[in-house]
């Protein structure tokens, strides 16, 4: 789709529209040239929502002459229960506008506006804290994001985690090094796809469709990986992580319940760790939890620096903000119940119902 949207009058050097195929390459450079570029800014993760769920991407392109001096990625979510909004990124932690100035992220956002208008959304959503104008919202007080330093020496880094949480880790560590453990990395989805689905029903959320992973797989093979953990020769755990510039994100974790006592999540965290380190990674990106919540205490007992997330809204059939989790108190009645689904209707039905979680 390339029909441009005027931001300002026709003669100005600042133009904003909705970007076409022959954009992704130059939107991509951009993104990763960015200083607040970030994966969910390249157009893969775009195409994988498209993919899944067969939502439009209207990405936003701004530019002056032939330049690009601005990228909002946009998807038209249109949730099968609550409705239509438009989301940057959607099912992502990130992906706001960013800009060469604060006029460009301000244009690119009006036109995201416009756009939500025109198709009757609920409303619009940009997970970036930029500063926009008073009728755009601020949505905060939900989610918490962790990151910490990742050193090189692997005794400093170790130091560096809370007494307590060295204590269980050394647990995973002892199992290891007793030929219990063994973690393997693979390009099969469908393993991990088993094992992130029943983990997935076990707290209660749906999963996303196979389709959305095998998508992510392929836009991102050079920043992807997916590791499996064996224990005693049974696979009980896999992690999907990415390489984002200078720092690793553990991003999709699912584990049995036998993994919990040999301390197999906490043995999986760490060896990313020195596998990233090892390749020079700098940060190691917990990325978010909803506050209070099972993940974020986990997170937090890591020592990892917690961050307050903020998104900018802007209501346009919505009366209030929106709190689309599984976590919401609204959905506890929802999510006890799938919690007592057979593993087999829940991966059946979960794909579908996901979709109202962007």
């Amino acid at each position: 789709m390339s029909a441009a949207l005027a931001v300002a009058p026709c003669d100005a050097p600042l133009n904003v529209r909705v970007a076409c195929a022959g954009d992704a390459a130059v939107m991509d450079a951009y993104a990763d040239a960015h200083p607040q570029g970030t994966l969910f800014h390249r157009n893969g993760w775009a195409l994988a929502a498209k993919a899944a769920y067969g939502f439009d991407d209207l990405t936003l392109v701004a530019k002056r002459g032939d330049d690009v001096v601005g990228l909002l990625p946009l998807i038209d979510v249109r949730a099968p229960l609550l409705g239509r909004s438009l989301i940057s990124t959607a099912y992502s932690v990130g992906g706001g506008p960013i800009g060469d100035e604060n006029d460009v992220v301000a244009a690119l956002a009006e036109v995201a506006a416009v756009l939500g208008a025109a198709r009757r959304v609920n409303y619009v959503e940009l997970r970036s804290n930029a500063a926009l104008g008073s009728d755009w919202l601020t949505k905060s007080d939900v989610y918490t994001s962790f990151d910490m330093a990742l050193p090189a020496d692997e005794d400093e880094n170790m130091a560096a985690i809370p007494r307590r949480r060295r204590a269980e880790l050394r647990k995973g560590i002892k199992a290891a090094a007793a030929g219990d453990i063994n973690i393997r990395y693979t390009r099969d989805t469908d393993e991990f796809y088993q094992l992130y689905a029943a983990a997935l029903r076990g707290h209660g959320t749906p999963v996303f469709p196979k389709a959305f992973l095998e998508a992510l797989a392929q836009s991102f093979s050079d920043k992807i990986e997916i590791a499996i953990v064996d224990y005693r020769g049974e696979a009980v755990a896999g992690l999907v992580s990415f390489y984002d510039n200078d720092r690793v994100m553990p991003y999709y974790i699912g584990a049995t319940a036998q993994s919990r006592a040999a301390r197999i999540t906490e043995y999986l965290y760490w060896s990313l760790m020195r596998r990233a380190a090892g390749k020079g990674i700098a940060r190691f990106d917990f990325g978010r939890s909803k506050i209070g919540s099972g993940p974020y205490q986990f997170k937090k007992l890591w020592g990892a620096n917690a961050r307050p997330v903020s998104y900018r809204c802007k209501l346009i059939g919505a009366k209030g903000l929106p709190d689309v989790n599984p976590n919401n108190p609204k959905f506890a009645a929802f999510v006890s119940m799938w919690r007592r689904l057979p593993t087999p209707v829940a991966n059946r039905l979960g794909p579908f119902l996901s979709a109202n979680f962007p």
